[in-house]
């Protein structure tokens, strides 16, 4: 029990497998995957070196045998921990499942690396910031006037209140809220894949792109924005986070928002196709929660100290063709 390992729950999914690859590049291999496979979710752990795999109601067990964990069963000791395991889906109406497995999971997890002093780096979400009509801003301050949307913003949100009114803070504790993750490794995602990695299927598929009309004045059909930010530059913020121990709340995006419009675009042209979008009808159930617009305020992430560039939206839709193309699963 002398040497610490580094747990990633979530770590057969689409991003936590690419952080243990990415981790596997810089020599570390002494990491614990924590998850719950199904589907063929298994197929991210091919290739990768790590210690041991745990399933993750077992895990919570062997954390949970007194109130914070203090007469824990685990057999190895945990020196960091990311949380990436959640329910990812923002149209899961079971709200007692998401509360479970985002806000209570995360909560368990929280309590017992802070009673053992373990640096803890959660998932939050852009999806907390709801419309937006309070802005994009990760100050902690800002948390209490975020309105989110659906329930799987609201349990992200949830955590982020707890760890802002209990000053963790400031505490060894780190939330990350991703905006629009795309890249390889998602596509047991089912209808939570990324629209970059939907449209490609379309044209490939149908020819064309479908996309939502909009139903606001002030935007034109298909120039609804998201800040779209490519995988492997998520880990490497992670890895920047597990190496610098900084703490906080920060938003983990690319600061810059790309219409529908302009993804659908980069992939036609790089696929050397005709341009062809069709628009089509929101479904009225959704109309009235609709994000029109994110783009992350990143400049808390940059006072930070994490200065690289972020992939540009035409190279990073041009790396993950490759891997599409291919059928990788790396």
């Amino acid at each position: 029990m002398n040497k610490k390992y580094i747990v990633i729950t979530g770590g057969a999914g689409f991003i936590g497998s690419n952080l243990v690859q990415y981790l596997n590049q810089k020599g570390i291999e002494n990491i614990i995957i924590v998850d719950h496979l199904t589907n063929e979710k298994w197929k991210n752990l091919i290739g990768k070196k790590f210690i041991d795999y745990i399933e993750k109601n077992k895990f919570l067990k062997l954390i949970s045998e007194g109130p914070y964990g203090e007469n824990n069963k685990l057999p190895f000791e945990i020196e960091k921990c990311v949380h990436l395991g959640a329910c990812t889906s923002t149209i899961e109406k079971n709200v007692n499942y998401v509360i479970r497995n985002n806000f209570l999971y995360t909560k368990k997890l929280a309590e017992y690396c802070f009673s053992k002093g373990i640096y803890f780096i959660y998932a939050s979400s852009a999806a907390t910031y709801g419309n937006g009509e309070n802005g994009f801003s990760d100050d902690e301050e800002n948390i209490f006037s975020l309105k989110p949307l659906n329930i799987y913003g609201f349990s992200k949100h949830l955590f982020d209140l707890i760890m802002v009114k209990n000053d963790l803070w400031r505490r060894n504790f780190c939330g990350l809220k991703f905006f629009n993750v795309y890249g390889p490794n998602e596509y047991h995602k089912g209808e939570m894949k990324s629209v970059i990695n939907k449209m490609y299927y379309q044209i490939i598929e149908n020819g064309y792109v479908t996309l939502f009309k909009s139903y606001r004045d002030d935007y034109k059909n298909g120039e609804q924005k998201r800040d779209f930010i490519y995988v492997k530059d998520v880990v490497d913020v992670i890895y920047f986070f597990l190496q610098n121990k900084k703490c906080g709340i920060y938003n983990v995006g690319t600061g810059k928002g790309e219409s529908f419009n302009k993804v659908a675009e980069v992939l036609f042209t790089l696929l050397k196709k005709e341009k062809k979008i069709k628009y089509i009808d929101m479904p009225v159930e959704i109309r009235k929660n609709y994000q029109y617009f994110t783009e992350g305020n990143i400049s808390k992430l940059r006072s930070a100290g994490y200065s690289k560039e972020f992939t540009s939206i035409e190279e990073g839709i041009s790396d993950y063709l490759k891997y599409l193309e291919n059928g990788i699963y790396e």
